[in-house]
């Protein structure tokens, strides 16, 4: 069963792991994997604190995946107008490489769409400076960009969705662990 759910203090040490998993995969095939493995331990304090929206994906009690958030987007990349509408901004998604080619970033985000649409969400907004990660947001998923802008010496892609319901999705929407 794949369950949607806060994150806890008791999965710390889980996304460490998972994170630093997903940094070797990534290095594996040729890809910038580094930037995670150094985050890792950065990521797994976080789902420990409470304010950083954290939500880990769990299948049969094992954290398969995590992604925060947050209910405000970045006013660096998000014009005013664009900040005040509702929207959730999605931050540090993260699939443990255990459970590659079973969709569960896809299905993470299908999450995201629908609990955004169920909490009067009006947009999904997220961002990334991989273009093999905007082509398979665009093309697989169905995001739109927004804009581009330069930001520390990179491109950063914005994208965005509408909320909605996702009546099929397979995943339940849990409480924190306690």
């Amino acid at each position: 069963m794949l369950v949607m759910r806060p994150a806890t203090a008791e999965d710390s040490e889980p996304i460490v792991a998972m994170t630093q998993a997903r940094a070797d995969w990534l290095e594996a095939r040729g890809l910038h994997g580094q930037g995670w493995r150094e985050f890792a331990p950065e990521y797994g304090r976080q789902a420990a604190d409470a304010d950083f929206p954290m939500w880990v994906l769990t299948r049969d009690g094992q954290v398969a995946g995590a992604t925060c958030l947050y209910e405000e987007s970045p006013a660096w990349f998000w014009t005013p107008e664009e900040c005040a509408e509702t929207a959730y901004f999605v931050a540090s998604t993260v699939t443990d490489p255990a459970f590659a080619g079973q969709g569960f970033g896809h299905l993470m985000l299908r999450w995201v769409l629908d609990h955004a649409a169920r909490s009067g969400r009006e947009w999904v907004r997220r961002g990334t400076i991989e273009p093999g990660l905007v082509r398979y947001y665009t093309q697989v998923q169905g995001w739109q960009i927004v804009r581009e802008q330069e930001r520390g010496g990179v491109t950063v892609v914005g994208l965005a969705r509408r909320a909605e319901l996702q009546p099929d999705l397979p995943v339940l929407t849990g409480a924190p662990v306690s």
